[in-house]
């Protein structure tokens, strides 16, 4: 991909938040700039549905809630840096990237 390139990104949310955003199924972005990160895909997630904005990251955008988990490709991306490039087949809208609440308890 190249810096001008866009990536169709297919994003599946947990229910509270796709209640909150209004959507139903996986959301489905388009991300410019070259290979899609956790950054930018949920950059492009908060401007389409700006009501998300402080629910999977901090107001700030560099600290993931806490409770809150990324997977790719069946890979924890939880505690990557934002800036790490996704997947191919993420990247290639082939698989999605997940947005997971996690649990606690004893």
């Amino acid at each position: 991909m190249t810096a001008a390139s866009t990536a169709t990104v297919r994003v599946t949310l947990p229910t509270h938040l796709r209640d909150l955003a209004r959507v139903r199924g996986e959301v489905v972005l388009t991300v410019e700039g070259g290979a899609p990160t956790v950054r930018t895909v949920l950059d492009a997630l908060e401007r389409r549905h700006p009501q998300l904005r402080g629910t999977i990251r901090d107001h700030g955008g560099e600290r993931r809630r806490p409770f809150v988990r990324f997977f790719a490709c069946q890979r924890d991306l939880s505690h990557d840096p934002l800036d790490t490039p996704l997947p191919d087949p993420v990247a290639r809208g082939e698989e999605p990237f997940l947005v997971v609440g996690a649990m606690a308890g004893g």
